[in-house]
């Protein structure tokens, strides 16, 4: 159907909206009941993209108009969902709102934690962590620990000895270029 998948995915029982959209990289897991949406109208690009060695669990939902890239090594609980395009209010009914989008990009070793809900134009830097049941609704710096509705900065990853590592936010280098 067009979908591109790398060499050893596993992949589960899944729902995909336009299968042509979406690259899953090598050695991704992505397990049943997982809607892969490329909403909208045709078009050609890839619009759904997961690195290498991603996990994506049970009921994840992707909701994606202009873009998600989802770096190597990400985890990505249950139920989580990603929605990159929203709807305006100040029409007087819905169809008459024009909504935003923005292009949601993870870095490398995130962890989200299950039913996390990520936004339009959100960047999370490399292996920055968020608690279950969060709302992110604004961009995650490297190494950061976040948590709540909506998500806020709980603390800083800490380096197998304890000790904790300020480092460099890769919020730049995701946002240049969708790949």
């Amino acid at each position: 159907m067009g979908m591109k998948i790398g060499p050893n995915v596993s992949l589960g029982k899944v729902k995909v909206v336009w299968p042509h959209n979406v690259r899953l990289g090598r050695a991704c897991i992505v397990e049943d009941d997982v809607t892969l949406k490329a909403d909208g109208p045709w078009r050609p690009e890839v619009t759904i993209q997961l690195g290498e060695g991603c996990f994506v669990g049970r009921a994840a939902e992707f909701n994606i108009r202009v873009g998600v890239c989802v770096g190597d090594h990400t985890a990505i609980a249950s139920g989580c969902k990603f929605v990159d395009h929203d709807h305006g209010i100040t029409g007087d009914t819905i169809d008459e709102t024009p909504g935003r989008e923005g292009i949601i990009r993870l870095g490398r070793h995130v962890w989200l934690g299950a039913n996390v809900i990520v936004l339009r134009g959100v960047c999370i830097g490399d292996a920055a962590v968020v608690g279950a049941g969060s709302v992110v609704t604004r961009s995650i710096p490297s190494r950061e620990i976040w948590a709540g509705v909506p998500a806020k900065r709980i603390s800083q990853r800490q380096d197998g000895d304890g000790k904790s590592r300020a480092t460099a936010v890769r919020l730049q280098s995701l946002v240049q270029g969708f790949p």
